[in-house]
């Protein structure tokens, strides 16, 4: 591939002349004062390691529907970028500790999923890159003395037994600054890791045994409401709708009544909205785990009926998040479609756009070709696009037209960044 080519960035099937286009006339236009603001929030509350935001873009609205702070993923990014992630990751550990030259990741303990394992693997490659020694001290039981692994891609890792004295931890005598973890936490806070003298980034408490997505998506829209006023739009259209339904069981068929009336409560709410902009398309929400991540416990409705006597499939899909864990709380979220389209089988996108400290450094889109716009795209089946980032996502043309790549990407990066910005708050709660 030459210089100037750069490979295939997905296309909006319906047509840029709404109100997404003007918004993103608009923040090309208060570039100055967008980043202005940015660096206003970063001094206040210092922005998270590493985030990735899964967007949707409908083409009236482009808003975030989840936000991780464990991200995996990082073996799809665009390696043109990889100069810029090493940079931010150098920014991001002397900002939490500055005499680091150690790292010890902490991975998810499920070895056999060569697809994490190769992220894992690019994420030690960036922090080595970096300057830094890293090593991967894992959890699992399984582990019980260094086991080198061959990944698909050449890339070898070395996963070895975390252990423990006092209110340290390493491997050996490493002894690292910075514990990083890559793991979500989701069967519970690992007495392992608990009141440890060393730096823990994030911290334990926005594992998933404990965060809420509903909280994120709360400070969300905090964050969406102030910005919003800066560039005077409406926040409906970057922020998605919401409401939380706590005390469920699938299982036993409780608090059916209160997941109903949230749906029709919403349907109603975006339907007024659809109204308002003269949106032809039909209302729908996605219904998803308070906690957890992996695409898993996530249905979409368009109509009260539709979650209404769910059937056993229905009930036991939506029962269990990740590990097994018992879904007792639920978000009902406004769904957003995805207008996006990839390759010439016009296979369903949606952009995942990735930070490193308060850095977008890249991200990939999500692809899946048996899936609708109205639809999860976090599923099995789905393959991963790297954006086709020509410059990082902070830099637009102002020349060029709104729907232009590095515009529609610069677009994404604000976005992704108000996201960023919302967990950095969730984060400031809990240190």
């Amino acid at each position: 591939m030459s210089a100037t080519q750069h490979p295939p960035v997905p296309h909006l099937t319906t047509v840029l002349s709404g109100p997404l286009q003007l918004i993103e006339r608009h923040l090309l236009d208060q570039q100055a004062e967008i980043e202005g603001w940015f660096r206003r929030q970063w001094q206040l509350t210092s922005a998270p390691f590493y985030t990735s935001v899964d967007l949707r873009n409908a083409g009236f609205k482009l808003a975030p529907v989840d936000t991780n702070l464990f991200p995996a993923g990082f073996n799809n990014l665009n390696p043109a970028l990889i100069p810029l992630s090493i940079q931010a990751a150098q920014a991001a550990i002397e900002r939490i500790c500055p005499t680091a030259n150690q790292i010890l990741i902490v991975p998810e303990s499920h070895t056999r999923n060569t697809f994490y394992m190769e992220s894992v693997a690019a994420l030690q490659d960036i922090l080595q890159k970096a300057g830094f020694e890293v090593r991967l001290g894992s959890l699992s039981d399984e582990i019980k003395q260094a086991q080198p692994l061959s990944l698909p891609s050449g890339r070898q890792i070395t996963l070895e037994p975390l252990e423990r004295s006092g209110k340290r931890v390493g491997i050996g005598d490493f002894s690292p600054c910075m514990i990083l973890l890559n793991n979500d936490l989701s069967s519970g806070r690992p007495a392992m890791l608990e009141e440890l003298e060393q730096k823990i980034v994030p911290p334990l408490a926005l594992g998933w045994s404990k965060r809420l997505k509903s909280d994120h998506f709360t400070h969300y829209r905090l964050v969406a409401k102030e910005f919003s006023e800066l560039m005077q739009i409406d926040p409906w259209l970057i922020d998605p709708l919401f409401l939380q339904c706590g005390e469920i069981d699938f299982k036993k068929r409780e608090g059916e009544a209160c997941l109903a009336k949230n749906v029709g409560t919403l349907l109603t709410s975006i339907q007024r909205k659809y109204d308002e902009y003269q949106i032809d398309k039909e209302p729908f929400v996605v219904i998803k785990a308070d906690a957890g991540t992996y695409g898993m416990g996530v249905m979409t409705a368009s109509s009260v009926a539709e979650v209404q006597g769910l059937n056993r499939k229905q009930r036991n899909k939506m029962s269990a998040s990740k590990s097994g864990v018992n879904v007792s709380q639920v978000l009902v979220q406004e769904g957003v479609y995805t207008f996006e389209t990839w390759g010439e089988s016009a296979s369903v996108a949606e952009p995942v756009v990735y930070m490193l400290d308060h850095f977008v450094v890249g991200g990939f889109y999500r692809v899946h070709t048996r899936r609708g716009p109205n639809e999860n795209l976090n599923a099995p089946g789905a393959h991963f696009e790297p954006l086709a980032f020509a410059e990082p996502c902070t830099t637009p043309d102002h020349n060029m037209a709104p729907d232009a790549n590095a515009n529609r990407f610069y677009a994404y990066g604000v976005i992704a960044r108000l996201a960023m910005l919302a967990a950095a708050r969730e984060i400031a709660e809990h240190e």
